[in-house]
């Protein structure tokens, strides 16, 4: 199924793609700074890993609409 975006609502996406994208690397960078303190707070670090993983998950839908298909 291939969805047509308007332009402005395809730069629309791609912004939100990008920012999207920029706070998981940030997240990911914390977590492994917070991995690296001893003691860490344990139910910290899981709310960022719920987090970081709940961003994986729009940025794929996010890639999945922007992506044309492509069949081979």
């Amino acid at each position: 199924m291939t969805i047509r975006l308007s332009d402005e609502k395809r730069a629309e996406l791609e912004a939100r793609l990008a920012s999207l994208q920029l706070e998981h690397q940030d997240l990911d960078q914390a977590i492994a700074a917070l991995g690296e303190k001893a003691p860490y707070n344990q139910l910290q670090l899981q709310r960022m890993k719920k987090r970081k993983l709940a961003l994986k998950d729009e940025i794929t839908k996010l890639e999945y609409y922007l992506l044309p298909d492509i069949i081979a």
